[in-house]
This record gives structure tokens, C-alpha cells and sequence, in this order.
């Protein structure tokens, strides 16, 4: 809402209409010796909230309530067909394609914590609410711009989509940022019933950009007022509404309000509910033009069609360049400039009662609509899986759709003009969010991270961000959150989703419990010079290490890494459980080196490298423990990447508790036997890809 305290959370309450038909709710039927007093419930015939109940009062023939029970439902579905005739109905909009357009009408969506506070008002127009057909499209246009305010919409569109029981059309005002990241979201979504297009804010800049705003949400909070032009010109109506919003009710019981526009109004909008606009708020406060208390406009309705015969886009800017003289600069954006227009034609408002822009900064499904299908590829993916196979589920997540959202917090970071540039990227869950501190401090580059989280999760990971200093000062930090979907752990696809997203010419593709050496960044730079990663298909080795010290004075230099590693401070990566995994390094050869060396791919081979941005992704298939880094070194070996160790770098692992994943791993035999199944049939995938060459990889693990 763009009001004088537009920047926190707002809730739209709907009224609590009475429907003043006569129905029965409910009907009860006495049976027995009736000794226990108690009625036992029939289904409901009409849910209605301040229905008559209707109770036998003793003992009737079955025969005559049964009769009755007929006679009432003739009753209601006569009263229903009178009253439909009655309203009015709009037709659904249909449009062509316009900007960028993501369509989700399949998919089965989320649901998992979409409640929002509930905030409601009173009607008394009993009866007079018009009817919105169950399949009409609602059109809802919001401006949005930066990473904060894709946040926001996150929490608004939860909030519609808890309530609504209609398709809905999004038409997004975004920048590229929130493009970016409101794209992969809703695709990642798939909630049915929901389409979004997006309209680039930048080419409607120069329409407003002439006019001087003082307020925070700068050149964007101007673009409403263009909304006439922007969107398609066969759309009709839109609610529009403010990031700062959230609904407490069925969007559709707004979108209703359209049928009560008379005459030539044309804007519904709610009085505002603070004394900005009075002008009495201190001395010499002199607000822009307004009818009485003036208008929010965090919650618009528009009607497109008639404000376009109107001829809006000169009505308002003539308007705001006779108030410009004098007033110089707007103080609330559009809100002024709206109710600069409304004070000269106050004709144009339909006055929205309060509880639709509830403003508390002020202090004072329809299944027949959604078609019952998913994706029609990923169907089709699901439909060769046999579901009585006992390695199902793990099959299954290679295609679960995880809905993610890019970019949590804000990130501003511009590569090295020199082209070495290198991004640090990991995955991690809630469990191991203190690593994250303690990464910045040793790593002063950029970073690329997925997390895995509930929505839950999620706000305490935002509080817990916003809470340390450390985080907050680093802007070159990504935070993609992917939320929770099946039982595994999609350690892959976590990898994948910060390695799409990487906007350095190379990664580190590491862990989170990892904290590399001081400087590791810079000698990584160099190190790809040296080695001309640019031209050439290396994979740079940083040799991996671990304590089982929860407190540790991490080494500062090679030196006193082997001064450590001699008196039992610190192992080799995983040398007590999993020798193999990190073997071929060559620790003995790395200790005297002075220079990068080569090494030969062994099976079971997973270090950490630092690889070009458009290196080969990991092997979804693998979730949970177990093959997932294994897979993609493999991977890397089958297209001839070289694999060089660095004779100066080094990280180090530090102790926590188990994961989940690998508690089920040791624990669970059914787990074994499906990770080894899943092992052979990627195996076998690198045969039929790569021919001849794979066949070491089959030998290698025979031999192994």
C-alpha cells in the first residue's frame, strides 16, 4: 500500500456474508429407543452460515422425513435458480500472449502453509452479494521490483491461493531481478489454475520517470498508473494490489464488488485511514490534493475498458503536471496522483468499505475449474515407473518438481573484469546453518547456495540473516531456497540449482561443512591462469581434509596443516571410513609438491574441484547418502576432464551430528540394495552415452 506507513504487512478482510435464503444446514435423524437423547447426523444438503437448524422434535415415520428432506432441497434449488437469475455475470477474459507468459493450468501444486492471519469485517448487505461463476479467470496485476519485494509477493500470492476457489491470472510489473526470480518460483510451483504474465517495469520507466517522487518505492511506485497501457488491451477489469498485502479471504468476494461499479466509476478504493492528506499531521505539512481523508491505493479496482474511453493515461497526466508546479515532487507516488484526479472527478471512485485495505501501520476450490492433471511430460515420466518396484520413491524424485525461489536475499555482485573469477557453491538444510558464518569469514568471494527448507524454514533462515552481522555485510552471497517435497534429501538437484545460477566464469563446487583455507579464493584465481582453465577441460583439485575437533585453530598455512596432520589434529578427508573416496589425491605426493600435479580417475572417486560455469550437472537419480559427488566425477572423467591437484590449497571438514540420510543409509538395508541398483543403471546410462570408453567405469567397480 502506498501509504504513509506503507512498509509493513497488511491484511484484506472480507465480509462475513449472510446469504438470506432459507435453507437447511443440516438434518437429524432420531432412530432407536432415543434413551441416549443424541440426533445422529445426515450430510449436510446446504452449507450456509446462519442456516435454521431443523431437529426432530420425537419420533416421526421415516417415510414422512424422507418426504420432507425432498421437499426442502425442491425449496433451496428453486430459491438458488431465482437468485442466480437475478445476478448479474461476468464473462471470463481470455488473451493472447503478451511479454513473457508461464502457464501453470497442470501440476499439483503446493499447499503445505498458505494460511496467512485472518482479519474480518461485518456485511449487512444481506443477499446482495453478486455471484462469481466458479470458472471465471480473476486478473491481478502488482508491480514488483528488487529481491525484498519478490519476497513479499511470495506471501501475498500464498495468501490468495489459500483462499481462492477461481482460476487466476497474474500480470507481474517486474524488473529482471524479480523476473528472474518470480519465474523459476511459479514454474517450480505448478499450483493449477494459475497463469502469470510478466511486463518489463524498465521499458515503462520513461512514462513516468518525468515525475520527482520522494517516496521509498521510487520510479516503480509511479507505474500503476499505467496499467491502461501495459496490459493487454482486451482486458477489462484487474484488482490491483500492493507487495505489502495479504489476504484473509476468497479473492473472488473482491473481485465480485466490479458488479456494483455504477454510472461512471470506474476506481474502487478504500478511504485512507490516516490524517496524511487532512494536513494536520505537523506544522506546515501541506499533502497533495485529496476528496476529504483521500484514498489508498494499495488495493485498487480498475476498469480498464472504461478508463481507457475515458482517456486515463491524458486525464492524469495533465493532472499531475498542473500539481507539480506547486507541489514540486510527489510524497506517496501514484497515491497522489490518483487522488489529485479523484479530488477534481470524484465521480470515478466507488468508495471499497475499510476492511478490503486494512491498513495496520495506521493504528486506527472449485475442482471443476482445475483440470485434474499434472505436467504432461512429467505424467508420462511417472507412468513408466512401476510402482510396485521397491526402489519407487527413489525413481520418483529424479522427477519431483520442487518449488523454488532464486535469490531469498538480495544479491549485488559484479564478476572480475579479468575473467578468473570463481563462486563458492553449496547445499545445505536447516541443520547446518551455523557453517554459513564461518564460511564468509574464510571465503571472501562470491557464493552460490541452495537450501533446503520448509516454508517454516524458511522465515526463521530470514530472521536468522537478518540477525548477524556477518551475513548482512556480505552482498556476493545467493541464497536460493528449494522447498520441501517427498522423503529424500535432493542433494543433487540443490547442487544444481546453485551451479545454474553461478555468475563467475568458474566454480568451487564444495560442501558446507567445508571451511576452506584463508585465502583459498585468490590462489583459486591465479591457479586458473596458470593452468588455463579457460581454454582447456581441467578440474583443479583442492585437497579435502578433516577434524574431529569441534574447536580447532584452523591451520593458516600448508606448513602447519602437516604439523597437524603428524600429530593426529586432522586426517585426511574421510580416511577412517571411506579410504577410497579422496585415494587418488595422492595426499603422500601432495605433501612435498610444489607445483600442480595430475592424477588419474580411480572408482569412487569424489573430491572437490573448481571447474568451469559449463561444466556437466549431477545425476538427479542419486538423493540422500551416497554416490551423489561419486556420479558426477565419473561424469567429469568420461569427457575427458584432467584432473590437477593444487600443491597450496586445502579445506578442511568439521564435525556435526549425522544427517538423517545417512542414518537411514546404515540402518536400512532396502536403502543399500536401492542406491547399488541405482549405481549399475547409471553405469549402464554412461555405457550407452559414452561406448567404449565407459567400460572402465564397469571394470573399475568389478575390481573395486
Amino acid at each position: 500500500m502506498l501509504g504513509i506507513c506503507r512498509g509493513r504487512r497488511k491484511f484484506l478482510a472480507a465480509s462475513l456474508t449472510v446469504l438470506c435464503i432459507p435453507a437447511i444446514t443440516w438434518l437429524y435423524l432420531f432412530a432407536g429407543s432415543f434413551e441416549d437423547g443424541k440426533p445422529v447426523s445426515l450430510s449436510p444438503l446446504e452449507s450456509q452460515p446462519h442456516s435454521p437448524r431443523y431437529a426432530a422434535a420425537g419420533q416421526r415415520e421415516h417415510e414422512s422425513l424422507e418426504v420432507r428432506v425432498r421437499e426442502v432441497e425442491e425449496e433451496n434449488r428453486a430459491l438458488r435458480r431465482q437468485l442466480s437469475l437475478a445476478q448479474g455475470r461476468a464473462p471470463a477474459h481470455r488473451r493472447g500472449n503478451h511479454n513473457k507468459t508461464y502457464s501453470m493450468e497442470e501440476g499439483t501444486g503446493d499447499s503445505e502453509n498458505l494460511r496467512a492471519g485472518i482479519v474480518a469485517g461485518n456485511s449487512s448487505e444481506c443477499g446482495q452479494q453478486p455471484v462469481v461463476e466458479k470458472c471465471e479467470t480473476i486478473h491481478v496485476a502488482i508491480v514488483c521490483a528488487g529481491y525484498n519485494a519478490s519476497r513479499d509477493v511470495v506471501t501475498l500470492v500464498k495468501s490468495v491461493l489459500f483462499h481462492r476457489r477461481n482460476p487466476l491470472h497474474f500480470h507481474l510489473i517486474a524488473d529482471s531481478i524479480a523476473e528472474q526470480i518470480l519465474a523459476t518460483l511459479f514454474q517450480t510451483w505448478m499450483v493449477p489454475a494459475v497463469r502469470v504474465d510478466f511486463y518489463n517495469a524498465d521499458e515503462l520507466k520513461s512514462e513516468v520517470s518525468w515525475i520527482p517522487n520522494k517516496h521509498y518505492s521510487g520510479i516503480y511506485g509511479l507505474m500503476k498508473l499505467v496499467l491502461t497501457k501495459t496490459l493487454p488491451a482486451n482486458l477489462e477489469r484487474v484488482i490491483v494490489l500492493d507487495t505489502d498485502i495479504t489476504f484473509a479471504t476468497d479473492i473472488a468476494e473482491l473481485w465480485a464488488v466490479f458488479h456494483k461499479f455504477k454510472g461512471q466509476q470506474v476506481l474502487g478504493l478504500v478511504e485512507n485511514q490516516s490524517d496524511w492528506y487532512l494536513g494536520n499531521l505537523w506544522k506546515n505539512h501541506r499533502p497533495w490534493p485529496a476528496l476529504g481523508r483521500g484514498y489508498n491505493t494499495g488495493v485498487i479496482l480498475l476498469l480498464l475498458d472504461k478508463l481507457r474511453k475515458m482517456k486515463w493515461e491524458q486525464m492524469w497526466r495533465l493532472t499531475a503536471e498542473r500539481e507539480l508546479m506547486g507541489m514540486l515532487s510527489t510524497s506517496l507516488a501514484d497515491q497522489d496522483i490518483f487522488n489529485a484526479v479523484i479530488k477534481q472527478n470524484p465521480f470515478l471512485v466507488y468508495q471499497l468499505p475499510c476492511f478490503w485495505n486494512v491498513q495496520l501501520s495506521d493504528h486506527t476450490r472449485s475442482e471443476q475449474c482445475y483440470r485434474d492433471v499434472s505436467d504432461l511430460k512429467l505424467q508420462k515420466q511417472l507412468s513408466e515407473l512401476d510402482e510396485d518396484d521397491l526402489c519407487y520413491e527413489f525413481r520418483r524424485e529424479r522427477f519431483t518438481v520442487h518449488r523454488t525461489h532464486l535469490y531469498f536475499l538480495h544479491y549485488e555482485y559484479e564478476p572480475a573484469s579479468d575473467n578468473t573469477d570463481v563462486t563458492l557453491v553449496a547445499q545445505l538444510s536447516m541443520d547446518r546453518l551455523q557453517m554459513l558464518e564461518a564460511i564468509c569469514k574464510h571465503w571472501e568471494g562470491p557464493i552460490s547456495l541452495a537450501l533446503y527448507l520448509s516454508d517454516a524454514e524458511a522465515q526463521q533462515f530470514l530472521r536468522y540473516a537478518q540477525g548477524s552481522e556477518v551475513l548482512m555485510s556480505r552482498h556476493n552471497v545467493a541464497y536460493h531456497i528449494v522447498y520441501k517435497e517427498g522423503q529424500f534429501y535432493p542433494v543433487n538437484l540443490l547442487r544444481n540449482v546453485a551451479m545454474k545460477h553461478v555468475g563467475t566464469p568458474y566454480m568451487f563446487l564444495s560442501d558446507i561443512d567445508f571451511l576452506p583455507m584463508y585465502g583459498l579464493y585468490e590462489y583459486l584465481r591465479k591457479s586458473i591462469i596458470q593452468l588455463d582453465l579457460a581454454s582447456t577441460k581441467k578440474a583443479m583439485i583442492v585437497p579435502a581434509f578433516e577434524t574431529l575437533r569441534y574447536r580447532l585453530s584452523f591451520p593458516k598455512s600448508k606448513a602447519e596443516l602437516l604439523s597437524m596432520l603428524d600429530m593426529g589434529t586432522l586426517f585426511t578427508f574421510r580416511y577412517h571410513v571411506w579410504t577410497k573416496g579422496h585415494a587418488p589425491t595422492n595426499f603422500a605426493k601432495w605433501r612435498t609438491a610444489t607445483t600442480p600435479y595430475r592424477v588419474e580417475w580411480e572408482a569412487d572417486f569424489e573430491p572437490y574441484v573448481v571447474v568451469r560455469r559449463d561444466c556437466p550437472e549431477y545425476d538427479r537419480r542419486f538423493v540422500g547418502f551416497g554416490w551423489n559427488k561419486v556420479a558426477h566425477i565419473m561424469e567429469l572423467d568420461a569427457q575427458e576432464y584432467e584432473f590437477i591437484v593444487l600443491p597450496n590449497a586445502y579445506m578442511i571438514h568439521m564435525p556435526h551430528a549425522p544427517s538423517f540420510d545417512i542414518t537411514k543409509f546404515r540402518s536400512n538395508k532396502q536403502y543399500r540394495i536401492c542406491l547399488k541398483t541405482l549405481k549399475e543403471e547409471f553405469q549402464q546410462d554412461m555405457s550407452r552415452r559414452y561406448g567404449f570408453a565407459a567400460l572402465k567405469y564397469l571394470t573399475a567397480e568389478n575390481n573395486s
